[in-house]
């Protein structure tokens, strides 16, 4: 073979060779090379200090979309701000055994839920439920706070209490009684003092949308926790009388006496120790239980009640006469949903919408005497068509 052909051959080797590494190295470089990570950026939006003449709204809670490590790194980013972190000032729930046992038992679920089976976080979490319940701008009852927007699949201020966390995971009886025991102590003047009159928190790895309104004031392990700023943060707003008329939250129900069915309400049973068998016969009428049920302590002509799913529609009437006794004014309010049942008047057009039972008496003015009973039909079916509230 001559030298020229020779070298022609190797020429055309090397660009054969060219051509296939042209082709296969992008095939290689887009089959083995590692996943794109995403960067996106969080946004933080103008910060509105809200002024002491206008209520702070509370928002639903929703996430900014983005990567965890991109989280921690924004939140790292955001200061502490200047200025006094004043502890909150003690709180002793008033109410009767079966009130605070529902207290107790909300708020437990509130710290085992959030800040899992840890002492220090868990009177963090309890810290910032009451200063909630002190707050005019939430629930005035401790589960009401909890479960504020439980209702919804979204929205929820405990994320906890709509997303089944509650049916998927079941915490160990001692690990309810330490947080039992965490919640008792916060409802009987045990202050958390590091994160002062904070009303929201939320995990380093995430960013809500809210944060960028409120003033970062302190980390708990990884919860950072913030307060309004302007008046609203400061501890003259945490002025609210925290009502004794705690709900019963039928979500609880597995894990806690005090919330069971209405039944238990109505029929006031006390609140036994655990592994206790209550041998005494439950009523079985409405006129045998009606005593046991309080007005509000606000309006004592006004009950606001959950229902016993067990009772039929008519014993609910027979139940409002008995409550209502010989008062010329009086008004039963029924919800068959707990989570939705009323703890204060006046009502609000959500809990009017959701409202299963009502009872109006006003014989105050005897030529125009009142006395109605309505049922949500959709609900319970009613031959008179009168006896429907109107939808």
């Amino acid at each position: 073979m001559t030298p020229v052909r020779s070298r022609s051959t190797l020429l055309r080797v090397i660009v054969v060779v060219i051509a296939v590494l042209a082709i296969v190295l992008p095939i290689l470089l887009i089959r083995f090379a590692p996943p794109l990570v995403r960067h996106h950026v969080a946004r933080s939006a103008p910060q509105r200090v809200v002024p002491a003449a206008e209520l702070p709204p509370v928002e639903p809670v929703a996430f900014q979309d983005l990567e965890p490590d991109d989280a921690r790194a924004f939140n790292a980013s955001v200061p502490f701000v200047d200025g006094p972190n004043p502890a909150a000032r003690p709180f002793k729930l008033a109410g009767d055994a079966l009130e605070r046992a529902r207290a107790i038992d909300c708020l437990a679920s509130a710290v085992l839920y959030e800040a899992g089976d840890e002492p220090i976080g868990q009177r963090a979490v309890a810290q910032v439920v009451i200063n909630r319940a002190r707050h005019p701008a939430f629930p005035k009852t401790i589960c009401g706070v909890v479960f504020q927007g439980a209702e919804r699949a979204t929205g929820c201020q405990f994320t906890f209490t709509c997303d089944g966390a509650l049916v998927r995971h079941h915490w160990l009886d001692v690990q309810w009684k330490r947080a039992r025991d965490v919640a008792t102590a916060a409802l009987t003047g045990a202050v958390y003092k590091p994160v002062g009159y904070a009303t929201h928190y939320h995990t380093n790895w995430v960013v809500p949308y809210w944060q960028s309104s409120l003033d970062k004031i302190a980390a708990v392990n990884t919860h950072l926790f913030f307060r309004w700023t302007g008046w609203w943060g400061t501890p003259p707003a945490f002025n609210r009388q925290v009502s004794p008329d705690e709900p019963i939250i039928a979500q609880l129900a597995p894990y806690s006496d005090a919330h069971k069915t209405g039944t238990d309400l109505i029929a006031g049973q006390p609140v036994l120790p655990e592994g206790t068998v209550d041998q005494t016969p439950m009523p079985t009428t409405a006129a045998a239980t009606a005593p046991t049920l309080r007005p509000l302590a606000s309006d004592p002509n006004t009950y606001l009640i959950t229902l016993d799913p067990r009772m039929a529609a008519d014993e609910y009437a027979e139940l409002a006469l008995k409550l209502c006794g010989d008062r010329p004014y009086c008004k039963v309010m029924g919800w068959s949903d707990a989570s939705q049942t009323a703890t204060a008047w006046p009502l609000l057009p959500a809990q009017m919408t959701t409202m299963s039972f009502s009872y109006l008496r006003d014989l105050r003015d005897a030529a125009h005497p009142f006395d109605r009973t309505v049922w949500k039909c959709a609900e319970f079916r009613r031959a008179d068509p009168k006896q429907c509230m109107k939808e």
